[in-house]
């Protein structure tokens, strides 16, 4: 006997109706708490000792889980390489830009184009077309974004080096998501977490001891930093990007980007005291609608 549901009462589980606002502020908070950290250590060497610790964080959940391994050669590479992409590419690349001098603001920008850049090359991989619809809220999730960037003032000047460094972070990150959306293999979250962050790890240690001093000064703002990073950004937004990318529609899971630039905003001013004012709180609106029209649209 099949039971009748209540018009408009969706099936989903809370958890995953709810996984992608738990992944929008976890995600938004990192950049309040990076820019803590990175007050006491350089960029990868931070991001290396986070990974690290990340694993060392999930490792407990093998034995407790007995997770289901990759069975093949090509489901184990295709671990790795999106570990690459997003841990190395994406974030050691945005790192080293705001490092070479970009500030915060340009670096939200471009980081607000990975939308658009999916919804254009993800018809290549998956064969879905957007409508009308989609771009209208593409293009009134980045109108938002460019509000609120906006509101800080001025974009500031950045070397051209940064510029193509935090250009070489927002192809990682599409990069990353085109391809998981692509190549559809079911990975158990910790285990993608764990292959994913010893291939950061693995790449980024050597790199930071080659390229830093790798000095880390032990403040407590540093130990609370790196602690959020680790089990907020590293282990739950991750693990929920990855997975909400296995069920559902890249261009609509890409979409909740934009609200990642007026989020993070506000979540510094309550964490570090910057202002908000109200040009940027129109610009949070104008992405939120933005986001709403892209997942009618990918719902309809």
């Amino acid at each position: 006997m099949q039971v009748a549901l209540a018009p408009g009462r969706s099936t989903e589980p809370f958890f995953w109706r709810a996984a992608p606002f738990i992944f929008l502020i976890f995600w938004s908070g990192g950049y309040s708490f990076a820019k803590l950290g990175l007050a006491h250590v350089e960029p990868l060497t931070m991001l290396a000792l986070r990974y690290g610790l990340a694993v060392l964080a999930l490792l407990p959940f093998l034995v407790i889980r007995k997770p289901r391994w990759p069975a093949t050669a090509r489901h184990w590479g295709a671990i790795a390489l999106t570990g690459f992409l997003i841990q190395c590419v994406y974030f050691g690349l945005a790192y080293l830009a705001m490092k070479r001098g970009m500030n915060a603001g340009t670096t939200a920008i471009i980081m607000a184009l990975q939308p658009i850049l999916v919804a254009v090359f993800a018809p290549l991989f998956s064969g879905q077309r957007g409508g009308p619809f989609l771009w209208l809220g593409l293009g009134l999730g980045f109108a938002g974004v460019v509000l609120v960037i906006l509101s800080e003032g001025a974009l500031g000047p950045s070397p051209w080096v940064a510029v193509l460094l935090a250009l070489g972070a927002l192809g990682g990150i599409t990069a990353a998501t085109l391809f998981e959306k692509w190549h559809g293999m079911k990975t158990d979250p910790v285990v993608g977490g764990i292959v994913q962050y010893v291939v950061g790890f693995a790449v980024l240690l050597p790199a930071a001891y080659f390229a830093e001093t790798m000095v880390i000064d032990w403040q407590p703002e540093f130990i609370v930093a790196l602690a959020y990073l680790v089990i907020a950004n590293s282990i739950i937004s991750i693990g929920l990007f990855i997975a909400l990318l296995q069920r559902g529609d890249a261009t609509r899971i890409s979409s909740l980007f934009y609200l990642v630039p007026p989020l993070a905003m506000i979540l510094a001013w309550a964490i570090l005291g910057e202002s908000v004012t109200p040009l940027a709180l129109a610009g949070f609106a104008l992405s939120a609608s933005g986001v709403y029209v892209v997942s009618r649209q990918a719902r309809g």
